[in-house]
């Protein structure tokens, strides 16, 4: 597990209480989308990046909330469950950063992210989305990206 050391830090109980609050909020966040509730996105900054597995999915949160739209106007966005995840923070817990691996419709997924400590509460600033490939998997799926990338170039 990522653990944040400091010269100055708090106690271990204030670390262990701050991370249970991220994990909590992350949580919550993961939830929001499971019931397509729309508050999913004020947990994003404003100008917080969300990266999807596609090469084209680059977000900021309003155009990333345009195109959930759909999902959540019919309550079917997506169900991420976190498996286990590592919490890490700056000193004085303004910079949250953090991995997960999650248990999701598309398979085992693996993310990572950034949050801000705010004076409105923790705020998404960035987070990636990754499948997860096997290794040996690899050379075989390459190819077949390389053929589908080929096909739409001729389209």
């Amino acid at each position: 597990m990522l653990v944040a050391y400091s010269a100055n830090a708090q106690t271990p109980d204030a670390d262990a209480a701050f991370r249970q609050q991220v994990n909590a909020f992350l949580d919550e966040w993961h939830d929001d989308a499971a019931h397509a509730n729309y508050r999913y996105f004020d947990k994003i900054a404003k100008e917080g990046v969300y990266i999807g597995t596609d090469k084209s999915e680059r977000w900021v949160r309003d155009d990333f909330k345009a195109w959930a739209k759909p999902y959540f106007d019919k309550h079917k966005a997506w169900t991420f469950h976190a498996i286990k995840r590592n919490v890490a923070f700056s000193d004085d817990k303004s910079f949250i950063w953090f991995d997960e691996q999650l248990n999701t419709q598309m398979g085992i997924c693996q993310a990572s992210g950034v949050i801000r400590n705010t004076k409105d509460g923790l705020k998404i600033e960035h987070y990636q989305l990754s499948l997860t490939v096997p290794n040996p998997l690899v050379p075989q799926i390459q190819k077949e990206i390389s053929d589908f990338d080929a096909r739409q170039a001729h389209q």
